[in-house]
């Protein structure tokens, strides 16, 4: 392959432009180089072969230079930002070198980098998705505590955190990041998802050094007030990451105005595997859709739905902020203002990503006028907000302190009125961003190329009289500039100051003094034109950077106010009710239902069977019996999600919904194999299983699905009875616990704490039907077999099954020795077999229930399966 030259005599030996290219490659020898070259980006030797291969463009070699061939692959200019989307999306990064100056004739045409694209540093609206944040994400560890920094370069949010090592995952989740900066020195195996990950050298994260830059950015002496200062390892991440960034922006980005230091104990816990099994914004598919994101994400702005997704994975444990946020969605349902305010709404630019490329002089003439009309728009959407009736809206509510931030700079409104063209161009090079009136020397210029036609049509008259050459032409082209065109029969007429330009098969063209100096001035004035009105535009630009901050107050209430909009328009078309919160532990909810499977059954002319939920102090574990297919799952998915809905200010589905204190939700709910860590299916559900009683506190809340269904009966009936115990004598925490081991309904016996309730479905002739309602109570049977026809198991199967079930029933209703671990009467022990019984059974005969820790469970019943599957000469 390609090496990349080093000074020396190889170096001296290639061609000028090549020499250029290799010193600009030097830089960022680990990034694609996008060198301009006329009307093409060309990419060289391996750069060239990797796009190739990337972008299925065509690889060429052509010429030579030091001796070597030069592979070479090109785009057009045109279609930049079409492959930079594509470059990305792979977790691609690419440096632009553009084009400068004009050739002297005494070496190449001066090229440097304009920009650097990454994943995690997009601004550009033509790359950055519109309805999700792209953020840009640097870590860092000692032992077990790890320092995390983030950015949104768009919005100029900036926040970091130290969490335990742990944690990573679950955190990683939830910020989501889209590239992720890491030593050069840490081995650290981070989710395969995360495609772009970039090693920067050590240095970078150096907690002084990076103290000294966070301290000269902020412009402040000590972190102290972000509340950073003891936060080394957060501070260090934090300083490489600004490090890069300014470097990717060429750029001190001013709009990057402060820091917030982020406590995981703020949000509602949701570990990695809750958040898949939620389908919060992405199906356990991988998709868009169905998922609650995509139910209630009504926003009708690009600033409102990143809000919302961003409140999705960052659900509140203070309900105060998700209670006054519930308080504005029942004021606008109440004044009945959704649908007025949502119309509003629509008209309102993404000011937020407009602000940032402000700030980074990267904004281009429609973003200004877009931004102007928004401004312009404030006073009517804040109107919608001052419906004062009946003491709404409070005068301190939530809606009343975002209407007070609808206002604009009148400075940068007054200035994009004036400088701006109602319609500019969407590019600055086209001309005609500027709006007339705002600058005179830019009218002048510009009169002078409105009057060209006007001038032409008069000289040409002018000149057809003077010669009496009546088909005579006075054209433009931009080959020739501007001509005096004669057919051959008429050239004997020309006037003596005539000068031949071209000679053409049936005319011949020619130019006058007067019309070469017209020419020199309309050339002359639309460069100037052009020129004139980069500078203005630039300047404008420059003005607007001292209102960035004020502009971003107003794009994260108009964000506000959107998602507000959207949980009330959910609530008022799905009846969706009112959460009340308790300082009294536990989850009521009345007529409860799943807010996706019932918004893909209501599309479908379906009706959900709503459910109720009642846990307490008294009540905190329920075991939940069924049938497959009878809604076990989704009766648990949905309580959670109520819960989480709650958390972030919406309403939720549900007749009546009443929610004490909540820490975090767990759930151990389905499993798949982890090929990659070489995990069986098994070894993931006992993990998640595993993190839920290390974690799982009396204010949590626990969903466990059919815990220890991936191994023997025994084990698994062993697992999840130590299991389910844990849970109500260590923990206590508020549990909804499905299984088919219907030996865990006896535990009502010995813990008060503990319900039954299931799902039931009858059988009518051959088939089963599915009630989908939650009674009290254990199931009577589980319909394995039923369900088995229902999947289309051939007959003779079904048949054989049914068969063997009968078999098995028989055996166990004949069977003598039924030791019985889950009562608290004691242990009845079979007569004496043959041989001397195994120890296991007078163990099993004297323990008590408060006796039996989850080892001794296990090794109990361990003993017991070998003894009694064991062939008797082997006692």
């Amino acid at each position: 392959m390609h090496k990349i030259a080093s000074p020396s005599d190889t170096f001296s030996q290639h061609t000028p432009m090549m020499r250029q290219y290799l010193q600009l490659k030097r830089q960022h020898p680990d990034t694609l180089l996008f060198y301009r070259m006329g009307d093409f980006y060309e990419m060289f030797h391996d750069d060239a072969e990797k796009a190739a291969r990337l972008l299925d463009i065509t690889l060429t070699t052509r010429g030579q230079s030091a001796g070597q061939p030069i592979k070479m692959a090109g785009i057009p200019y045109h279609a930049l930002e079409t492959y930079l989307a594509r470059l990305v999306k792979m977790g691609e990064s690419v440096v632009i070198c553009e084009q400068v100056g004009d050739p002297d004739g005494k070496g190449p045409m001066q090229r440097q980098v304009s920009r650097i694209i990454t994943p995690g540093t997009l601004i550009d609206a033509d790359l950055l998705e519109e309805r999700k944040d792209t953020l840009l994400l640097s870590l860092t560890q000692q032992r077990q505590r790890m320092g995390l920094a983030w950015i949104n370069l768009a919005s100029g949010d900036f926040t970091l955190t130290e969490i335990a090592a742990p944690h990573l995952p679950a955190t990683l989740e939830r910020i989501r990041p889209a590239e992720i900066l890491l030593p050069e020195s840490l081995d650290i195996a981070l989710p395969a998802n995360w495609i772009a990950q970039t090693r920067r050298p050590e240095w970078h994260f150096a907690v002084d050094a990076a103290r000294r830059l966070l301290c000269a950015h902020f412009q402040v002496r000590s972190l102290a007030a972000f509340g950073a200062e003891t936060l080394e390892l957060s501070v260090a991440a934090a300083g490489a990451l600004l490090q890069y960034a300014q470097s990717t922006q060429a750029s001190a980005l001013p709009h990057v105005q402060g820091l917030r230091v982020e406590e995981e104990s703020i949000y509602l816990g949701l570990d990695l595997a809750t958040r898949r099994n939620l389908e919060l914004t992405e199906t356990l598919r991988g998709e868009a859709s169905p998922t609650l994101f995509s139910l209630i994400d009504r926003c009708v702005t690009s600033m409102g739905a990143r809000c919302l997704r961003h409140n999705l994975h960052h659900p509140l444990r203070d309900v105060r902020i998700p209670a006054a946020r519930q308080e504005a969605v029942a004021e606008l349902l109440a004044a009945r203002r959704v649908d007025g305010l949502r119309q509003r709404l629509k008209r309102q630019a993404d000011i937020e990503r407009i602000s940032g490329r402000i700030a980074l002089q990267n904004a281009r003439p429609r973003d200004l006028s877009a931004l102007r009309d928004s401004l312009l728009g404030l006073p009517e959407l804040a109107a919608q907000l001052a419906f004062a009736a009946d003491g709404i809206p409070s005068e301190d509510g939530l809606l009343t302190q975002l209407a007070a931030d609808l206002f604009a700079p009148q400075a940068a409104l007054d200035l994009l009125i004036a400088a701006i063209a109602e319609e500019p161009a969407a590019l600055l090079r086209d001309g005609g961003v500027i709006a007339p009136g705002f600058d005179a020397e830019l009218d002048e210029l510009r009169a002078i190329n409105d009057n060209c036609g006007a001038f032409l049509m008069e000289l040409e008259g002018r000149e057809r009289e003077r010669s009496g050459i009546a088909n005579l032409k006075v054209e433009f082209n931009r080959v020739h500039g501007f001509y005096i065109e004669v057919t051959h029969a008429h050239v004997n007429k020309i006037p003596g100051d005539y000068r031949r330009q071209q000679t053409l098969k049936n005319a011949e063209r020619y130019t006058t003094p007067e019309l070469k100096a017209f020419e020199d001035k309309a050339l002359s004035a639309q460069e100037r034109s052009l020129a004139r009105e980069k500078a203005l535009f630039e300047g404008a630009l420059a003005d607007l950077q001292t209102h960035v901050a004020d502009l971003q107050r107003i794009a994260r209430a108009i964000a506000q106010l959107d998602m507000l909009a959207a949980f009330a328009e959910t609530a008022e078309r799905r009846d969706w009710r009112r959460p009340e919160f308790s300082a009294r532990p536990g989850l009521l909810i009345e007529g409860g239902r799943h807010p996706v499977v019932e918004g893909e059954m209501t599309d479908g002319g379906e009706t959900f069977i709503a459910n109720d939920l009642n846990l307490s102090e008294t009540r905190r574990l329920l075991i939940i019996t069924g049938p497959n297919m009878g809604g076990k799952s989704t009766y648990m998915r949905q309580s959670a999600l109520i819960a989480l809905l709650a958390h972030i200010g919406s309403f939720v589905p549900a007749r009546k919904a009443v929610l004490g204190p909540l820490d975090r939700i767990f759930t151990r709910i389905g499993a798949s194999d982890d090929l990659a860590s070489g995990r069986s299916t098994f070894m993931v559900e006992m993990t998640e299983a595993a993190a839920i009683l290390h974690q799982a506190t009396p204010n949590s809340l626990v969903l466990m699905d059919e815990i220890g269904r991936g191994t023997s009966t025994f084990d698994g009936l062993a697992l999840a009875f130590a299991i389910c115990r844990a849970l109500l004598e260590k923990n206590r925490s508020f549990t909804l616990f499905a299984t088919h081991y219907f030996e865990l309904t006896r535990l009502t016996e010995d813990y008060p704490a503990l319900a039954n309730v299931h799902l039931d479905a009858i059988e009518h002739g051959e088939r089963i039907v599915f009630l989908h309602a939650l009674e009290e109570g254990p199931a009577s049977q589980s319909y394995g077999i039923q369900v088995a026809a229902l999947a289309g198991m051939p007959a003779a199967v079904v048949r054989a099954a049914k068969k063997e079930l009968r078999k098995l029933e028989e055996k166990a209703a004949d069977d003598a020795l039924q030791p019985d671990l889950f009562s608290s009467q004691p242990r009845r022990v079979p007569s004496a077999p043959e041989t001397e019984p195994h120890p296991a059974l007078d163990y099993l005969a004297a323990l008590k229930p408060d006796d039996l820790t989850p080892k001794e469970a296990l090794d109990a019943l361990y003993a017991l399966k070998n003894f009694l599957l064991a062939p008797q000469e082997a006692n």
